[in-house]
This record gives C-alpha cells, sequence and structure tokens, in this order.
C-alpha cells in the first residue's frame, strides 16, 4: 500500500515556500542593512521557523487575534510639558504611577518630586520650550480591546519597557477605567548612556511584536500583524485630533491616505503573497494544511471583492459615445500584483 505521507523533499519545499511569502507578510524588512552572511536554516530550524508562519496564518486568517497598538501619542519639547503630561496620565496624581525601578508612587507631591528628578538627573531639561528644541520625552500608549484582563496588560506594558526602554527613564500608568484597558508610558528621550530614542515604523513595529509577545507569555492572544496583510486600512486619529472633534474645535477634516499609489503597491503585494501560500497549502499532503488554504482562499476572495467595491465607488460613470464599443474594466484582469487563485483554492471548493 502507497505510503500518504509527504516525501522530505516536498516538506522542505513547502516549508521554504511558507518562509518566503510568510516572512513578506508577517516579518518585511523597512530598512536594507549590509551584513555578514549568516548561516542557512537546517532542515528542523526550517520546519520549525514554517510551523511558526502556519501558527501566525491561523491567528490571522482562522481565529482573527486581537491586535495589540502600539501608539506614539507625541511628546514633551519642555519640562513644563512633561511635568503637564504626568498630571494627565495619573489624573492628577490620583492613580498610581510606576517608574523604570518598579517603584511606585501617588499623589500631587510625588509629581512634584518626580518631575524634579527629570529635571536634573542627566542633561538638564528647560522648563519652557525654546523656537525648534527638539523632543526631551516621548508619550507611548499601549493598548488591548476591551475584555482584556487590566492587570496582564499591566505587566506585559511593564516586561515590554524592561526590553525596549532600557536604560531610560519611564513612568508607566494604567487605565483600566475606559472601554479598553491601556497603559501611559512616558520615557526620558536620552538614555543614562546618551543614546538618543527616535522611533520610527520599523521600531513601532518591533514594539508591537514586543507586546504581544509578552501578553502571549500570560496566554493572552494577541498579535502584532501588519494592516496591510490583515487588509485593514483605518488611520487612528490623533488623541489632539479626537479631543478638538468632541469640543468642536476641529476645522479641517483630514484627508483620507489609504488610495495613495505606494498602499495600493503594497496591498497587491500581500494579496500576491497570500496567493503564492494558498497554493502552496492546497498541494499539501496534511489535511490541515490543506484546511488552511480554504480559508486563506475566502480570505483572499474578501479581501479583492472589497477592493473591488472601492474601486467602482471612486470610478465615476461616463456615458459611452455613439458607436463606441464598451471597454471592459481594468479591475477584472488578472495582473501580476494580484494573481488569480488556482480551483485548488477557490473559495467555493
Amino acid at each position: 500500500m502507497p505510503s500518504t505521507l509527504p516525501s522530505p523533499s516536498h516538506t522542505a519545499n513547502l516549508d521554504g515556500i511558507l518562509i518566503t511569502w510568510g516572512d513578506r507578510l508577517f516579518y518585511p524588512g523597512n530598512r536594507i542593512v549590509q551584513v555578514r552572511p549568516q548561516p542557512k536554516l537546517g532542515a528542523s530550524g526550517a520546519h520549525q521557523r514554517a510551523n511558526a508562519i502556519r501558527q501566525r496564518i491561523e491567528a490571522t486568517v482562522v481565529r482573527r487575534a486581537p491586535q495589540v497598538m502600539v501608539k506614539v501619542t507625541g511628546g514633551g519639547r519642555s519640562m513644563a510639558a512633561i511635568a503637564a503630561h504626568f498630571r494627565y496620565i495619573s489624573k492628577n496624581g490620583r492613580l498610581e504611577i510606576e517608574d523604570q525601578r518598579g517603584e511606585t508612587m501617588q499623589g500631587k507631591d510625588s509629581l512634584h518630586h518626580l518631575a524634579d528628578e527629570w529635571r536634573m538627573g542627566g542633561a538638564r531639561i528647560p522648563d519652557d520650550a525654546e523656537p525648534g528644541q527638539r523632543r526631551e520625552a516621548f508619550n507611548i500608549m499601549l493598548s488591548m480591546p476591551r475584555g482584556t484582563d487590566p492587570l496582564i496588560v499591566q505587566r506585559a506594558a511593564r516586561e515590554f519597557a524592561q526590553a525596549e526602554l532600557a536604560d531610560h527613564k519611564y513612568v508607566m500608568v494604567l487605565h483600566d477605567h475606559q472601554a479598553n484597558p491601556h497603559v501611559h508610558i512616558s520615557v526620558r528621550a536620552v538614555s543614562r548612556l546618551g543614546k538618543r530614542l527616535n522611533p520610527r515604523k520599523n521600531d513601532l513595529h518591533r514594539w508591537r511584536e514586543t507586546f504581544a509577545e509578552k501578553l502571549r507569555v500570560y496566554g493572552v492572544e494577541a498579535e502584532a500583524t501588519r494592516q496591510v496583510t490583515r487588509a485593514k486600512f483605518h488611520q487612528p486619529d490623533q488623541l489632539w485630533r479626537l479631543k478638538a472633534q468632541q469640543d468642536g474645535r476641529l476645522r479641517k477634516v483630514r484627508a483620507s491616505k489609504t488610495d495613495g499609489p505606494k498602499l495600493l503597491a503594497s496591498r497587491a503585494a500581500a494579496v500576491d503573497a497570500w496567493v503564492q501560500i494558498g497554493l502552496a497549502l492546497a498541494g499539501s499532503g496534511q489535511a490541515t494544511d490543506r484546511q488552511l488554504a480554504k480559508h486563506i482562499a475566502s480570505f483572499v476572495r474578501g479581501v479583492t471583492d472589497s477592493n473591488k467595491g472601492a474601486d467602482s465607488q471612486k470610478r465615476p460613470e461616463r456615458p459611452q459615445e455613439a458607436g463606441q464599443h464598451p471597454v471592459q474594466q481594468t479591475d477584472q484582469q488578472p495582473t501580476r500584483q494580484q494573481p488569480t487563485p488556482s480551483p485548488d483554492i477557490h473559495p467555493t471548493r
């Protein structure tokens, strides 16, 4: 009787495809850095890496795991602004503040002592900002959806700060009185070693990965998948914009940036990667892989149908001139960036 187990060569080929396309979806490189050649993964290492990709695929398209949020909400350029943020996140001293040493404080007097410690701890922070003054502190918010245990969010945020903000002065405050539990962190821009914090896009993605990892250690399902990978293109408003809108002071509505050429290319590349992974899993000898391929096909169909619907709403209707033949719409033609899934992973099967 012939064996139904996949051959080692087929398994290795499938692992390679999952790693190649999965890295593009979940671990994109934001900067090209010249490094020494790294040793290639062995068979066992590649298989473990491929299984990690499988788990992230399942979390994204099957379980739709909650996504963590890590956001830089601003920063103080003077001690007056930093002290004001201390008062804001602590509700003027009513909430407990925890610093980088794990020590806690509460009350208005503790806010004055904290401000004095930051003012003189290291390079002196001026009381008032001069024009063009760089930021002396950054405000970070770590958040999880409604229903997450606030104490676990606090523990994960504490371990996140210990890992990512080492050697910096920082304070953190848990807010659990609102719909979604979140932690505010105020971190001094310059570390005790003189290194300046300058968070960029790739730093924020790494911070999300770290925060999600810390939450999973406590049994909380959390993911840090990019929006383009999840086909979600929501741009959260800044806190000042939300407050201004609530107070009726917002005069200018922000234009949408969800249909620019760069983002459209990223969407097409993500769909391409999903299709390639689906095709590979559909040909697997494992039933679980083939089932996962069906979930991917359903996900891809939802993404492409949504994109077509958005395109049809944006495209103006133009009356045809007499004797002119109708022109076929370009979004109905298969393109290189958006390949058509094969029948093996078609959603209707």
